[in-house]
């Protein structure tokens, strides 16, 4: 079974949650149409201040609604755009998926994933103790890994919806895995 998208979101100024849309348009090098952090160059607002001609590999956040499953059983209540991702998903390994995995959205859209989200404290100010539930580590390399979903920039643009489909190409060998951009 394909994985699929459950939401979109996206927010046209700086704040933590983004609302939830019947679709969202993706520019292609750019990001989510509308959305604070769209660009060629980076938009992440604190990062902005010091490394502002960087290239944008924060196009576009996707998040697994399953996290949101493993969040309930711990008392936390999150719904999709409230961690501030454009994208929800359910059915694909976010998380374990390689540097430069092509995800195709929908009839049209494609996009490259650059890395994973690095979860910031704002988290805490959002739900009281979250930030410590949105991080694990492994107890063999002492790594943490970070559950927050994973970034990712337009290489196809196009319309995505709720309810449209998503298909995984993992990018050619060796795999590099995810890392914090």
């Amino acid at each position: 079974m394909p994985g699929q998208v459950t939401a979109v979101s996206r927010n046209e100024g700086y704040s933590f949650s983004k609302p939830n849309r019947d679709s969202v348009r993706l520019l292609t090098g750019l990001g989510v149409e509308g959305d604070v952090h769209a660009g060629e160059t980076i938009r992440h607002q604190f990062r902005m201040t010091y490394e502002p001609d960087l290239p944008n590999l924060r196009q576009v956040h996707l998040m697994h609604e399953e996290l949101f499953d493993e969040l309930a059983l711990k008392g936390f209540e999150v719904s999709a755009g409230q961690l501030g991702e454009n994208i929800t998903t359910r059915g694909v390994d976010l998380l374990g998926l390689p540097t430069g995995a092509l995800l195709h959205l929908g009839e049209q859209v494609v996009l490259e994933v650059t890395g994973l989200r690095n979860p910031c404290s704002k988290i805490n100010d959002f739900r009281k103790g979250l930030l410590g539930e949105v991080f694990a580590m492994d107890p063999l390399s002492g790594e943490f890994t970070f559950k927050c979903g994973v970034m990712a920039v337009v290489r196809c643009g196009g319309t995505v919806r709720p309810e449209d489909s998503i298909r995984v190409e993992p990018p050619l060998p060796p795999h590099r895995p995810l890392e914090r951009v």
